[in-house]
């Protein structure tokens, strides 16, 4: 039998794929409820999350048990039709067709669709398409329509409209139940008629929903799980740290759980031996390969970023700024997306996802800086804290009135260019760790460090050193980088930094703690700004630093 992997791409294939039961994704007993009594509702989640996996799941236990007809539809190639309601028609016609030759395995059902634009129109096409198919068998029509909100303009307020024209003629005429698939509820949509030059909302055009469910992430025992199946079936262990990694890096996003474990135990040649052991770091170097190579997945994301109703919430999010009301559709936009966690407080869904964000909004800055890691690196291997964060001074200084207009999110543009100089260095021998939250008034940055061997360079590019580092491994170092931005005086300020560093150190860990804190206020002159001093808040040294 062939060696079963992790699934990065597309609907899962238990025969072929490791993989939490579809089936097991939602509350069976309820979606069969919803089914039994007839009602037409919507499942909704971020993409890549198993939503059509699931569905073609529930279609194939439908379908065997022979008491329903149900057919699966993507109707995404429909989506260039926008306002010609007429191509619209046909392409989804086109694939209720070939969905129902390839479900049923002859062409009765595939038939009856012929002719029902002539007979039907434009506007109810979809509708007499429907009928003919109820009519023909005694059992109850049960439609699942994927990727609906993929359509776009008049297009899609004639499929709302048709499915809500037949729906009183269930079941006998018209599909007992229907389900709607996509990344938000029906109720969000706001839908731009171009014959009409009105705005629909989903509700309006779709009030027969009955309810709407979203499909959850893993739980850390289906992670487990998952990773559970590859050891049992291949033999290859990963460590306790790596199990808890995977988990902790991804909060169970289903995509990112797959394409992590997929990129350290398949895509690294070396975990193609199942005798090598996964390990926590060889996760978290498949982390960093996971962003460099900039997915799909993840590019999808980060395009929504500059999307007005993203940036309204995750703009605050990453500058540390004060508790605010947001749009109530606001949030559930970029929950739906995925982007926040479900729950309260706001904050980025994942840690992965918070590495991508500042990566992306300050890409073009990072292109552009002329830094070395060997600059940063002291003669025993460890990292020259104090060097880094005096030449980001230097570079903030010259540059940032420059630099910040190229930072796309401006309330925020102090904090990523930092970030940006920080990636620039130490993604060359360590990694970075973020954690913001809307009202934590800072942004918390952890440097991770491991000494290893290195040669220092000089500026000009010449050998300043050729001792290497210790040949003993020395566990990696950790620093806390607290950055605020000056409100009020510059004593309260610090004051809350300096405790608030504290507190971060204390929970990681580390070894040294900085404060930065940028005033961006008018009037002060440079040589106000820059400064640096060594503080000593309950008896641990942290370093200031103005910019």
């Amino acid at each position: 039998m062939t060696e079963r992997f992790f699934n990065n791409a597309g609907p899962v294939v238990p025969a072929r794929h490791y993989c939490v039961p579809p089936l097991s994704r939602f509350d069976l007993d309820d979606v069969l409820r919803l089914i039994r009594d007839q009602r037409y509702f919507v499942l909704h989640a971020p993409r890549q999350t198993g939503k059509t996996s699931s569905l073609l799941a529930l279609r194939d236990r439908l379908n065997a048990e022979d008491e329903y007809r149900c057919i699966y539809v993507n109707v995404e190639v429909a989506q260039t039709a926008r306002d010609d309601v007429e191509r619209g028609m046909r392409a989804i016609l086109s694939q209720l067709r070939g969905s129902a030759t390839t479900t049923f395995g002859d062409g009765v059902l595939a038939g009856l669709v012929e002719g029902a634009l002539d007979a039907g129109g434009p506007d109810g096409a979809l509708n007499e398409a429907l009928r003919r198919w109820s009519l023909a068998d005694s059992r109850p029509l049960v439609l699942f329509i994927d990727e609906i909100d993929a359509l776009v303009g008049d297009t899609l307020i004639s499929v709302l409209r048709q499915l809500r024209a037949g729906y009183h003629e269930r079941p006998a005429a018209f599909p007992q139940s229907a389900v709607l698939c996509g990344v938000r509820d029906v109720r969000d949509y706001r839908i731009r008629s171009g014959a009409t030059n009105e705005i629909i909302t989903g509700g309006s055009a779709f009030n027969i929903k009955a309810e709407s469910l979203r499909l959850g992430d893993f739980d850390e025992s289906e992670v487990r799980g998952l990773l559970a199946q590859h050891t049992a079936e291949t033999g290859q262990r990963l460590t306790a740290g790596a199990l808890a990694a995977v988990w902790r890096r991804t909060q169970g996003q289903p995509w990112l759980v797959n394409a992590l474990a997929y990129q350290a135990c398949d895509k690294n040649k070396a975990a193609r031996d199942r005798s090598v052991t996964i390990t926590e770091e060889a996760i978290l170097h498949a982390q960093e390969e996971l962003i460099l190579s900039r997915q799909t997945h993840l590019d999808q994301l980060t395009d929504k970023l500059d999307e007005p109703r993203v940036r309204r919430v995750i703009e605050p999010l990453v500058a540390g700024a004060d508790e605010r009301e947001f749009a109530a559709r606001d949030i559930e936009y970029v929950r739906d997306l995925g982007l926040i966690a479900r729950d309260r407080p706001v904050r980025v869904a994942n840690p992965i996802y918070a590495e991508v964000i500042p990566r992306e909004l300050t890409y073009a800055v990072q292109e552009g800086l002329m830094q070395e890691t060997a600059w940063y690196v002291r003669e025993d291997g460890g990292l020259d804290m104090d060097g880094l964060l005096a030449a980001f001074q230097r570079f903030y200084r010259e540059h940032s009135q420059h630099v910040m207009g190229q930072v796309p999110y401006k309330e925020a543009a102090a904090q990523l260019l930092l970030q940006a100089f920080l990636q620039r260095v130490v993604n060359g021998g360590g990694r970075i760790e973020r954690e913001y939250a809307l009202g934590s008034r800072r942004t918390d940055l952890l440097i991770i460090w491991p000494p290893g061997k290195f040669t220092r360079m000089s500026r000009s590019g010449g050998e300043a050193s050729a001792r290497d580092a210790p040949e003993a491994e020395a566990p990696p170092q950790r620093h806390v980088i607290e950055c605020k931005i000056l409100r009020g005086g510059m004593e309260s300020t610090v004051r809350e930094g300096m405790a608030q560093t504290l507190d971060y150190m204390e929970r990681c860990g580390a070894e040294s703690g900085h404060l930065v804190v940028f005033d961006r206020r008018e009037g002060k002159s440079w040589d106000e700004k820059i400064f640096r001093r060594e503080e000593f808040p309950g008896g641990r040294r942290v370093t200031l630093w103005g910019a």
